[in-house]
């Protein structure tokens, strides 16, 4: 059994057999490995001191146990556990782990840049194999590493939140100026229509007030045209008259 198949490689112990299908329950109580809580992690004392010499390598594996908890799994009903190894790294190891990053970056075709899960569990990967590496010759100091490396993924984890909190804000931002856009769309067509009812009542009182024009100026041009007539027709009757009166007039002078 490798150490989780998609990792990158991340030294690990021989697997251990725990118990077989046959083995009872407080059989298998007795035979898991018990963990005594390392000083600096959970479960620890953070104010007790440090161990003696002879301890340390014992301390140390607790301490690894509590960063990269054993695997466990079941094979042909018996009970495996695989740990993670507590030999110390050499130059040789830690070379091998920067071509193994470097192929493992390739293989799952990983981004050079910008956000990319994959090459950020890659290099997650990558750092707790130099916790691991680190811890065994100084376990405080895979300690202080183990603190950053939490630190590092709490801080990401609030960038993501507010980020995907930021996506969901200008979701909500663009549909409401989608649908503001699809109302104001149909106000401006009912705008449009208005004008258009508008337009055509303008249009048909232009055209009765043109009819009302053209039938006043024709009866106007009748009404002169019979002034005109009455008025040539009292001219000649005055005219007639006074030729009458003058007529009547002259006789009697003579």
């Amino acid at each position: 059994k490798q150490w989780y198949q998609r990792r990158v490689a991340i030294t690990a112990g021989n697997p251990k057999l725990v118990s077989r299908s046959t083995d009872t329950k407080a059989q298998r109580k007795q035979k898991s490995p018990q963990q005594s809580p390392a000083p600096g992690v959970p479960g620890g004392t953070r104010d007790s001191k440090l161990p003696p010499l002879d301890v340390k390598s014992q301390q140390a594996e607790d301490i690894l146990n509590s960063i990269l908890p054993p695997r466990e799994w079941t094979e042909s009903g018996q009970l495996w556990v695989q740990q993670v190894s507590s030999t110390p790294a050499t130059r040789l190891d830690v070379i091998n782990l920067q071509e193994q990053l470097d192929i493992r970056l390739q293989q799952r075709q990983a981004r050079e840049t910008g956000i990319c899960p994959v090459r950020r569990e890659l290099y997650s990967q990558c750092f707790d194999e130099l916790i691991r590496q680190v811890t065994i010759s100084c376990a405080e100091r895979g300690l202080l590493l183990l603190r950053v490396r939490d630190e590092i993924r709490m801080t990401i984890a609030a960038y993501q939140t507010l980020y995907e909190s930021s996506v969901a804000f200008g979701m909500r931002k663009a549909l409401q100026a989608e649908q503001g856009k699809t109302d104001m769309q149909k106000k401006i067509e009912e705008l449009e229509e208005e004008k258009k009812d508008l337009e055509r009542q303008v249009n048909e009182l232009k055209s009765k007030c043109d009819a009302i024009e053209k039938r006043e100026a024709e009866r106007r041009v009748v009404e002169e045209k019979k002034h005109a007539e009455e008025i040539q027709f009292l001219k000649r009757t005055n005219q007639q008259l006074k030729t009458q009166l003058e007529g009547i007039i002259q006789p009697s002078k003579k």
